[in-house]
Order: structure tokens, then C-alpha cells, then sequence
């Protein structure tokens, strides 16, 4: 009970210390190198049988940044993982931007999203959320809205839904910026999750477990190639497999 009304309250306690987070953050903006998305194409294939078509939509992991190319990001280690673990090929394609909140997927991505036919959809969002300190009710409805309109879409996919990183675990970050951020994505998380349970064919990828040292790229913020090979397999073992063969064997 506690840890739920804290929760809630992250966004209030965040109002008197907006004007130290707003220095802090552009501080941090300045001291954090830019990287890239990953290169283009940004849609691909990978050779097998009876390929799964896969999306991966979201932010700036989506963009593959930290990564050379998509192959080497969330795209290409989902059709690795698709490939290893059913024997199935994979036609991907990645939507999204770096920066993106999930309220921007819905006004400028989620059409085009929601346009193509897809077996599994790797929904990845939240950070820019917690950054920007959007309300719990607001990113429920964003994501919810997301997962509604994709399943609609494409009634037969699974969708796994990746949210928020562990903010307490950056190293890129100093409080009061990591502490605030640490609450309140941990709130917006809980809102998410809460706004998907129970959906069929919907599964949201559980808090990801202490990063490895190879896990950053050169920014210390995103995922480096290696750290995309470790968030696949993370997420892959996570989903029961009785739902992976349900929607992939």
C-alpha cells in the first residue's frame, strides 16, 4: 500500500523540484553524447519457414540507436530469437522516434502501424513518459489506446509490451533527477501494466533486471548492440511459453 500511494504521489512530488529537474535534465542533455538511429533499412528479413511478421514500435530503442543497424537491435535479435527458439523466418520492419512519447505514437505512427498485417508487435515505450513527467492517467490511456488499435488491426498477434527501464540503475544519471525519475516511471509503469492486464494475446515484459557492464552504449543511456541482445532474450524468457507457442509454433 505504501509503495502504491508513493506511486501515485511521484508526479506531485515532482512539482517543487521542477526547477532543479529542468536544469539537471539539460545538463544532462548537453553532457550525454547523440548518438544515431540505427542505419537504414529500417525493414528486413530473415531467412527460414512460414516467416512471422514482426514490428517493433516506440521510441528511440525502437530507432535501434545505440546500434549500427536494426539487425543488430530490437528487430534483428527478435527475428534471431523467432529463428532459434520455433524455426521460423522473420519479415520485421521498425516504426518509431527517438524522443517519442507514447501519446506521439498515437498522433504520428500508430496509423501507419496499424496499416500492415503483423504476427508480433514489440511495443517499446515509457522513457520519454518519465522524462517529461506525464501523468499516470495519461500514459494508461496512450498505451492502452496503442495495444487496442494494434490488436484490433491484427486479432491474431501477440503483442509484448516493453516499458520502462530502471532509472535507479543509470549511470548517466545524478539525483534529485535519478531518484524523481526512478518514482515516477516505476508509477507510470504500474499504470500501464494495469491499463493491458488481463487483454488477450497481450503480454507486458516485466522490469528488466540489473544491466551488464556491456549492456551500454558509448552514452551510457541506451542499449549497446550487446545490451539489445540481452533485452531480447530477457523479454523472450519472460513471456510463458505456453503463450509463445500459442501464437508462434
Amino acid at each position: 500500500m505504501k509503495r502504491l500511494v508513493a506511486h501515485r504521489l511521484s508526479r506531485i512530488v515532482a512539482i517543487p523540484l521542477a526547477p532543479i529537474l529542468i536544469v539537471q535534465s539539460r545538463r544532462l542533455h548537453r553532457s550525454i553524447p547523440r548518438l544515431p538511429d540505427a542505419a537504414l533499412p529500417w525493414s528486413g528479413t530473415h531467412g527460414g519457414p512460414r516467416p512471422v511478421r514482426l514490428l517493433v514500435l516506440g521510441d528511440s530503442t525502437a530507432s535501434g540507436v545505440g546500434a549500427g543497424s536494426q539487425s543488430e537491435a530490437l528487430p534483428g535479435n527478435l527475428a534471431r530469437a523467432v529463428r532459434e527458439r520455433f524455426g521460423r523466418g522473420t519479415a520485421w520492419a521498425a516504426i518509431g522516434r527517438n524522443g517519442a512519447t507514447a501519446h506521439d505514437i498515437v498522433v504520428d505512427y500508430l496509423a501507419e502501424a496499424a496499416s500492415q498485417p503483423f504476427d508480433l508487435v514489440f511495443l517499446t515505450i515509457g522513457a520519454n513518459d518519465a522524462l517529461g513527467l506525464r501523468s499516470r492517467r495519461a500514459f494508461r490511456r496512450d498505451v492502452r489506446t496503442i495495444v487496442d488499435r494494434m490488436r484490433s488491426a491484427n486479432p491474431d498477434a501477440l503483442i509484448l509490451v516493453s516499458l520502462m527501464p530502471r532509472f535507479d540503475r543509470f549511470a548517466s544519471l545524478v539525483n534529485p533527477v535519478k531518484w524523481n525519475l526512478a518514482l515516477h516511471a516505476a508509477s507510470l509503469d504500474d499504470a500501464a501494466r494495469n491499463g493491458v492486464s488481463g487483454m488477450p494475446g497481450v503480454f507486458a515484459i516485466p522490469k528488466p533486471p540489473p544491466y551488464s557492464g556491456e549492456f551500454w552504449a558509448s552514452d551510457a543511456f541506451h542499449p549497446s548492440e550487446h545490451g539489445y541482445r540481452e533485452w531480447v532474450d530477457f523479454a523472450m524468457d519472460s513471456v510463458p511459453r505456453s503463450l509463445l507457442d500459442e501464437y508462434l509454433s
